[in-house]
């Protein structure tokens, strides 16, 4: 492996005997599957600015399974291990989707949760957010500009992410690092002077909504 910190990764399909699972062995594969991890891996250590080992988790393995379940994906942190749907493999259209959800997930595995004090919205923001910054973000995300709450999670909270990272270039890597030991509201307001909810507000009535 290429970098300072080598990671392993493994892939295991346990949905051999599902249509997924079959399509996932030809037309996707452990191999690209693999090769999408440690790209993922090396994207998100420069998006989050995690340079140096000691910035990141000591993680050594990343093990991914296709299982037969519903639902798109999730990720054990305890373990470093990504599930992905059979189900939902054997429904994609593209290979972007596919890999987009793994930009996603690997997220999971490296960012910092605010030792789990860290409002969901926001650590699934972060990892949407990644997501965007690697350009596979898929046709059905809001457009900037829209969503209801700055913590409502996934894309709504990704392109309110990605505003407050064009107030203040590289915000996201600098909010991820005070997460690493708690989280606070106020760590918006150190790095941007205002509260997530008055940013939140401001995001709005650029794009010409109310929040």
């Amino acid at each position: 492996m290429h970098g300072i910190q080598a990671v392993d990764y493994s892939v295991t399909n346990t949905a051999l005997s599902t249509p997924g699972g079959v399509r996932f062995r030809d037309q996707i594969g452990a191999q690209y599957t693999t090769q999408t991890l440690d790209s993922a891996t090396q994207f998100i250590w420069k998006v989050l600015q995690q340079n140096n080992p000691t910035d990141r988790k000591n993680v050594e393995k990343v093990k991914l399974f296709v299982d037969d379940v519903d639902g798109i994906a999730f990720t054990y942190r305890s373990t470093n291990e990504i599930h992905l749907s059979a189900r939902w493999i054997n429904n994609i259209q593209t290979m972007d989707e596919f890999t987009g959800v793994l930009y996603h997930e690997t997220t999971h595995i490296w960012q910092w949760f605010g030792n789990n004090q860290a409002p969901t919205g926001l650590t699934e923001g972060i990892a949407d957010y990644v997501r965007l910054k690697a350009n596979y973000i898929p046709d059905h995300w809001v457009n900037a500009g829209e969503g209801d709450k700055w913590d409502h999670g996934y894309d709504v909270t990704a392109r309110f992410l990605d505003y407050c990272d064009g107030l203040r270039n590289g915000f996201v890597a600098e909010l991820n690092k005070k997460m690493r030991n708690g989280y606070s509201d106020q760590y918006f307001v150190e790095l941007l002077g205002k509260t997530p909810d008055q940013l939140f507000t401001d995001y709005k009535a650029k794009y010409g909504n109310i929040a």
